[in-house]
């Protein structure tokens, strides 16, 4: 127990030294770099973890072999070069779950509880057990860590006898295992990435997309079992992709936003009943669209579809200094206090933090 309890501290120190530091994991990448299946390892500086160093072996000295009362400990090496003035940097991988960083993540934006839509969300509640108690009910009580609390009490107090192994519990070696209760909603949600691809999206604008979409779905998955992400790619026609395609394409043609929405209206029609499903459209551009025609286009489509059947709409401009700008003004004139539909200006890495929060602070 006691070495939990210090693993425990341990774990909060580190929390409290992310979210310290949020704004410089999320911008730069830190806590993806890492990633394994749930787990994400992260470095973190300056945390030493107390351990023994043992020196080289038959060495002589004071403490090995004849010494005797007066003599000198050592004597003057002869090192080249001057002392640093620095102290040395210590890194540390700590690993931490999703579930875990979405947590840092919820406080360090003080974001929301997400209200589900539709009336076939069903939230179940499951007993977690989370550690041991020396009081509880008898259906609880933990046989293993009893006897082994036993044993040892038999063994420092010399009672044991390995002729006569026979070791009896007393009350106050009882250990009772301890749960909380835990709601698990069991709504189904699906987030459908749309990003633009084309000549005036570089890799900078491209790596601010993944960072953010990181941290979207870390969020999202803590409120949704099972969540689900597609990948939809446009450049003048767009197709969906996997995850690795969606990050590392480059395309040198025009820019047809409406191909995008048009095939993430397809794939709900077709996958996604909105009345069983919890649906997140995610679009990213730096803002270019091919003509004014097609702007339209898009936001009828917004209006008469996505706004209609989804929980809520999310475009988020990455600026780029070969973009103009254009479309979030665009939607900004058309949508002007609906809250079905959130916008972002992401100018740099910076503000990543600020478009997450404005995409997610309303707990949609």
């Amino acid at each position: 127990m006691p070495i939990k309890e210090d693993q425990g501290r341990f774990r909060a120190i580190i929390k409290g030294r992310i979210k310290e530091n949020f704004r410089k994991y999320v911008s730069q990448g830190e806590m993806i770099g890492k990633r394994e299946n749930e787990f994400v390892k992260i470095p973190i500086p300056q945390i030493d973890i107390p351990n023994f160093r043992y020196g080289p072996k038959q060495k002589g000295g004071v403490g090995q072999g004849e010494g005797k009362p007066g003599d000198s400990v050592g004597d003057p090496g002869d090192g080249q070069g001057q002392a640093g003035d620095q102290s040395g940097e210590h890194m540390l991988e700590a690993e931490l779950t999703i579930d875990e960083l979405a947590e840092i993540l919820g406080e360090a934006l003080e974001l929301p509880r997400i209200e589900p839509k539709g009336t076939k969300n069903v939230e179940t509640t499951k007993n977690k057990y989370s550690g041991l108690s020396p009081v509880g009910p008898e259906g609880l009580r933990h046989f293993r860590s009893s006897y082994k609390r036993a044993l040892k009490r038999y063994i420092t107090s010399g009672m044991y006898d390995p002729e006569d192994p026979i070791v009896v519990p007393i009350r106050r070696d009882f250990q009772y295992r301890t749960f909380k209760t835990v709601s698990k909603p069991m709504t189904r949600a699906v987030i459908i990435y749309m990003m633009d691809v084309s000549g005036s999206m570089g890799d900078e604008q491209k790596e601010i997309v993944r960072l953010e979409s990181f941290w979207i779905n870390a969020w999202l998955k803590k409120h949704y079992k099972g969540l689900e992400s597609r990948f939809i790619i446009h450049d003048a026609a767009a197709k969906e992709v996997d995850e690795d395609t969606f990050f590392r394409t480059s395309e040198s043609g025009g820019t047809l936003i409406s191909s995008a929405y048009k095939l993430a209206q397809e794939m709900i029609e077709k996958e996604y009943p909105p009345a069983e499903w919890n649906i997140y459209p995610f679009h990213f551009s730096d803002g270019d669209n091919w003509s004014g025609e097609d702007t339209r286009l898009c936001i009828r489509i917004i209006r008469d579809f996505f706004l209609q059947n989804c929980n809520v709409f999310c475009y988020g401009q990455v600026e780029s200094k070969y973009g103009s700008g254009q479309f979030l003004k665009d939607l900004q004139k058309d949508f002007p206090n609906d809250e079905r539909i959130i916008l972002s200006q992401i100018e740099n890495r910076d503000k990543i933090l600020d478009s997450i929060k404005a995409f997610l602070g309303k707990g949609k």
